[in-house]
């Protein structure tokens, strides 16, 4: 009955549409991080280099999601992610064309991957804008679920990278790029319900809204912490066990498919059980996972376990974060997904970068992962401090209560 009732509130093509742009994207944003073995052999790249390479795209991605926040609304949804896409694919085309033999050129093509991670600030509004506040945790979760193109990106990149070269392989991302562009605008549709755009001078004073702050801290340490593994687990596995690039790809498929495959069970435990209780215990899982993964535990199936554990938490979290933030911010929604979202990017390129930063200095990956679970800790903290006041001051326009916070 509520299936029913979910899929009458919305429109579920768009919703598919929104995900499968949403997917492609995201495949191809991470896609120097599967790749990352096999580009460092080749290029002599050291770790923090190669923390770097999988991390510019993470940070690129994360400032262009303002930009096209701003379009969203200026726009509309649908033709911001037809313009999107089109860089993106011209992007690959060129550089497959062109040939990539030094890392300058490979950290260029880092910059144009960042408007694939910026389709996050499309695709959300694009399907938010169909649901009622009561279904914006499970349509942002499924929308969201785009995430799981990391999964492709580890399991197949680089196989194909083996077989015909990383190079062709960037070329070969085009592909379905073009398919999900196809499919994107057959079936996407902008909702009626359009907030008019508004002026620099507004976004502004959002700004200078306390909520907006949490919520762009909240996702930087759960899609931080998403976006930030996803790109590094390559490397990681196959410094820290010694893998091949494929089978590094295929742990790392594993990790990014458990944080993928709950996102949007974290909206819809949301919705149920409220934002704020759910985030707080993912909170907790994600620092307790991350201190243990730092020791760097010799067991190859041990430290897979819990990164699975720490991704699954922090996929979750994704999707509460984004069932409370069109609660509170509807009629912005689409510069608060780009505000949230950019703020997501920072901390995946913060991990990423860290990462290859502490393997270099020290020789371990330990305090790139505890500084990291010091920040969800933090988070912890303050959703402590602003829960009573969110849960007392949330209403709608006419007044009634929000969905369950």
């Amino acid at each position: 009955m509520q299936t029913r009732d979910f899929l009458k509130a919305g429109h579920w093509p768009t919703l598919f549409a929104a995900f499968f742009y949403f997917d492609m994207s995201f495949m191809v944003w991470v896609i120097l991080g599967p790749l990352a073995v096999q580009i460092a052999g080749d290029l002599h790249l050291d770790a923090a280099q190669k923390g770097l390479m999988v991390a510019l795209p993470v940070l690129a991605g994360a400032f262009l999601r303002v930009v096209n926040g701003f379009l969203v609304d200026y726009l509309r949804p649908k033709l911001t992610g037809i313009l999107a896409q089109l860089v993106v694919i011209a992007g690959l085309l060129g550089f497959w064309a062109v040939g990539i033999d030094s890392y300058s050129q490979l950290l260029f093509l880092g910059l144009i991957l960042g408007m694939a991670g910026a389709s996050f600030a499309v695709a959300l509004p694009l399907a938010s804008r169909w649901y009622p506040p009561h279904y914006q945790g499970i349509a942002l979760g499924i929308a969201g679920a785009g995430n799981s193109g990391t999964v492709f990106a580890a399991l197949f990149a680089p196989l194909l990278a083996t077989m015909v070269g990383w190079t062709n392989v960037i070329g070969l991302a085009a592909v379905p790029l073009v398919v999900a562009l196809l499919v994107y605008l057959a079936c996407a549709k902008d909702s009626p319900n359009q907030p008019p755009a508004k002026s620099f001078g507004e976004y502004a004073r959002i700004l200078r809204q306390p909520d907006a702050w949490w919520f762009m801290f909240y996702y930087a340490v759960t899609f931080g912490g998403f976006s930030g593994l996803a790109s590094s687990l390559g490397f990681y596995f196959n410094t820290q066990y010694g893998l091949d690039a494929v089978t590094a790809g295929y742990c790392t498929a594993a990790c990014v498919f458990a944080g993928s495959l709950f996102r949007p069970i974290g909206g819809a435990v949301a919705d149920r059980f409220g934002g704020i209780r759910v985030l707080s215990v993912l909170y907790a899982v994600a620092a307790v996972a991350l201190i243990l993964v730092s020791f760097g535990f010799a067991q190859l199936w041990l430290g897979l376990g819990i990164l699975v554990v720490a991704m699954l938490a922090l996929g979750m979290g994704n999707g509460a974060v984004f069932q409370l933030v069109p609660q509170r911010f509807r009629a912005e929604m689409g510069v608060m997904t780009g505000l949230v979202g950019m703020t997501g990017g920072v901390g995946g390129f913060y991990l990423a970068s860290s990462l290859g930063l502490s393997k270099q200095f020290t020789g371990t990956y330990q305090a790139g992962f505890l500084i990291f679970a010091l920040l969800a800790v933090l988070a912890l903290t303050a959703l402590t401090r602003v829960k009573r006041r969110w849960r007392t001051t949330w209403t709608l326009e006419d007044g009634t209560a929000t969905a369950r916070i």
